[in-house]
Parts: C-alpha cells; sequence; structure tokens
C-alpha cells in the first residue's frame, strides 16, 4: 500500500485567512467568535458566532464568478487555491490522477434562504435559475476540479460535523490504494444565517450564553452548547513516492483512518462511546501506534454536555485510563467554534502545526473543571511537547464517527 503524506495547506476561518495567521493565532489561544453581524439578532436567544473577517473573493476569482457561487463555495475556492499554490502540485500531476474530495454539512443555506424568501414574496418566476448549482452541497468539490482540471476522482462527503475528516479519510484510502496520485481535500460551511441559527438553537444545541469568550468552553462543567463557526479548511493528500520524486515539501504523513457509526441516535453520542472508541482505535491501528508514543489528540470538543463527557469516556476506553491521563488533549472549537462541515479538516491542519511545531494549542475558555470529565484538556495556554502522533477526531449528528492520525514528516 501507498504511503500518503501532506503536501499543501490553506484555509479561510474566524482565526484567520492564511496558514501563518491560523498558525499564530491558534498557538497564542486567540478567540474568533463575537457578535453575530451578518444579520440583526435582537430576537434571537442565540447572539454570537464564529464569523470569518476581512475575507475577500475577489483575491481568487473575477466578481463575475463570485456571484455564481454560494460563500460556502467561495471559501472552499479560496481555502483551496491557498493550499494548490503551497504544494506547487499544478503541472506536476497528471490531470487523470488529480481528484478533489471537499465536502460540505449543508451546502449553500445563504442561497437556499435568499431564493426561498424570493419565491414566498414574489412568486416563482423569480427564483434565480442558479439556485440549484449555487446550493448543492458538492458544487464547491466541482467547481474546485473545474479550476484545476483535477479530472481524476471527485468525492464530496457529506456526514454533517464529520463531513471534512470523512473527505480526507476517504482521499487517503483513494491514495493509499492507488486510485490517485494527489487529491484536494477538505470542507467549506457558511451557514450564519437567520434559518440555520433558528434551527440548531431550537435543536438545543447552541450555546445561550451571548458571551464570546465565555461560551465556546469545551470540557468546562458550564458548557450548555457550541458556538457556530464557518469557514474553509483543505489538504493537499499526495502520494509519497509521487511527493519525494518531485522534491515536494511534506508537513505531515496521514497513516491512519477510522470511519464508524454510533447506530443510537440522530443527534445524541452514544452514551458508551463505543463507536467513537473504536473509530479513533482503528485510525490508531493503521497509524501504527505503539504506547510508548507521545500523543495530540485533537478533540471533537463541541462544548455539549453530551458530546464532550462520551468523547472522554472514548478517549479512555481507546487509550486505556493510565495512558489516556497522559496525552495531550484540546479543542480548537474553543478559539474558532464549530465550522461544521470545515471542522474536520480545519482541526486536521491544527493537528499538523502541533506535530510540526511541537507547541500543543490550548483550549481557552476554561475555567470550572468537570469532575466527569477529568483529562489533560490543556486549559488556556498552549504548552510546549514534542509528540510523535497527532489525532484529530469528529463525530456528527447521525452517529458518524471519523478519525484521522498523522505522523511527523519522515
Amino acid at each position: 500500500m501507498n504511503r500518503v503524506v501532506v503536501t499543501g495547506m490553506g484555509i479561510i476561518s474566524p482565526i484567520g485567512n492564511d496558514i501563518n495567521t491560523f498558525r499564530e493565532n491558534l498557538l497564542n489561544g486567540v478567540c474568533g467568535i463575537d457578535y453575530i453581524t451578518y444579520f440583526d439578532p435582537s430576537d434571537y436567544k442565540v447572539k454570537i458566532a464564529a464569523e470569518v473577517k476581512d475575507f475577500e473573493i475577489t483575491e481568487y476569482v473575477t466578481k463575475k464568478e463570485a456571484k455564481r457561487m454560494d460563500r460556502f463555495t467561495q471559501y472552499a475556492i479560496a481555502a483551496s487555491d491557498q493550499a494548490v499554490k503551497d504544494s506547487e502540485i499544478l503541472g506536476n500531476v497528471d490531470p487523470e490522477r488529480f481528484g478533489v474530495y471537499v465536502g460540505s454539512g449543508t451546502g449553500g443555506m445563504e442561497t437556499f434562504l435568499s431564493c426561498a424568501e424570493k419565491l414566498f414574496s414574489e412568486g416563482p418566476q423569480r427564483v434565480s435559475p442558479l439556485f440549484i448549482p449555487m446550493m448543492i452541497s458538492n458544487i464547491a468539490a466541482g467547481n474546485i476540479a473545474i479550476k484545476y482540471n483535477a479530472t481524476g476522482p471527485c468525492l464530496p462527503v457529506v456526514t454533517a460535523c464529520a463531513t471534512s475528516t470523512h473527505a480526507i479519510g476517504e482521499a487517503f484510502r483513494a491514495i493509499r490504494y492507488g486510485y490517485a496520485d494527489a487529491i484536494i481535500a477538505g470542507g467549506s460551511e457558511a451557514a450564519i444565517n437567520p434559518l440555520s441559527i433558528a434551527g440548531f438553537t431550537n435543536n438545543m444545541a447552541l450555546s445561550k450564553r451571548n458571551i464570546p469568550d465565555d461560551s465556546s468552553i469545551p470540557f468546562d462543567k458550564r458548557r450548555d452548547g457550541f458556538v457556530m463557526g464557518e469557514g474553509a479548511a483543505v489538504l493537499i493528500l499526495e502520494e509519497y513516492e509521487h511527493a519525494k520524486a518531485r522534491g515536494a515539501k511534506i508537513y505531515a504523513e496521514l497513516a491512519g483512518y477510522g470511519n464508524t457509526c454510533d447506530a443510537y441516535h440522530i443527534t445524541a453520542p452514544h452514551p458508551e462511546a463505543e463507536g467513537a472508541k473504536n473509530a479513533i482505535i482503528l485510525a490508531l491501528e493503521e497509524a501504527g501506534y505503539s504506547e510508548d508514543m507521545d500523543v495530540y489528540y485533537n478533540a471533537h470538543g463541541t462544548s455539549t454536555p453530551l458530546n464532550d463527557l462520551s468523547e472522554t469516556i472514548a478517549i479512555k476506553k481507546a487509550f486505556g485510563e493510565e495512558k489516556a491521563r497522559n496525552i495531550h488533549i484540546s479543542s480548537s472549537k474553543s478559539m474558532f467554534g464549530h465550522m461544521l462541515g470545515a471542522a474536520g479538516s480545519s482541526e486536521a491542519i491544527a493537528s499538523i502545526i502541533a506535530l510540526e511545531s511541537n507547541i500543543i494549542p490550548p483550549t481557552i475558555g476554561y475555567k470550572e473543571k468537570d469532575p466527569e470529565c477529568d483529562l489533560n484538556y490543556t486549559p488556556n495556554a498552549s504548552v510546549e511537547a514534542n509528540v510523535d502522533i497527532a489525532i484529530s477526531t469528529s463525530l456528527g449528528f447521525g452517529g458518524h464517527n471519523s478519525v484521522i492520525a498523522f505522523l511527523k514528516a519522515r
């Protein structure tokens, strides 16, 4: 089987619209959450979110092209452009061996809402002919493939909050088993709008604390829900010998992937965390994990009461109680909220940064210990640690569990 490495990265996020800014803010524990500006949230119980700031799509496409893209596609195009340029893959890969695995949890929610409003206020003739090709969740991947003439496998994944971790994992498998030489992989989301905020609020999923730096507080006893984020994050995955032959820089090796389902409940995690535990074990085993390795675990860590408890149980079961207490854990969502379909890929980048820098990013906003969540969550400040393996976990509505494992570049 082929080895798979990461040769490019790109990101649009609430804490930075390029890798260098994202890295600096991630390691310094900068909070990207603030009061909602996209609409007036006065009548809403939830008034905060982690919005992308100072984003200019015209740095990546023309104004005419941008008008034909929902915001989630714009974010995906921007992050992909950064990653492709970073990797210098163009011109160094056969287009038929070049793929795109970029998913979205909800697709073009902004387009969906605006066209629905147009339908109800002005009638069916006023709905845009671009409604469908802007709204469907596979269209970001389609636009990326067109932009870079990637005529190999193209597989947008949709598994709610686990979307982009699954996309990266499935891309990993495609390269590992010889179906492609390089794949643009990740996820994108732009769902901060009145409909999504109302829906997630009424689903009892969002925090109602409405304090920007004290609402996304994973593993803290006071946690009461997640804070919605947005953006896109993309990796260039490449077959190792292919990357080596062209002299590509290698950030890390993607070495393991676990994919399971709780088959328990549409929104709640399994209370015994069997599915999540099994996904972690599968990723560890494929990556060649041994107990003498130092581990960084980037948690799904949503700041919801059920998820953080269930994930803590999964970590203990997967690693064993003693080892679980010695691994470095943190939740990046404390800084940039829950980016839904882009959460996994942004956290994959955070995991790679931890491996590269030997610095564990913090879980910010942590104040009150939960006796049931009793592991080392790296509270409030980053720490130096020379880790051998980084695990990134994503757990989605529908019971989807996805875990990927990175090793240091060799």
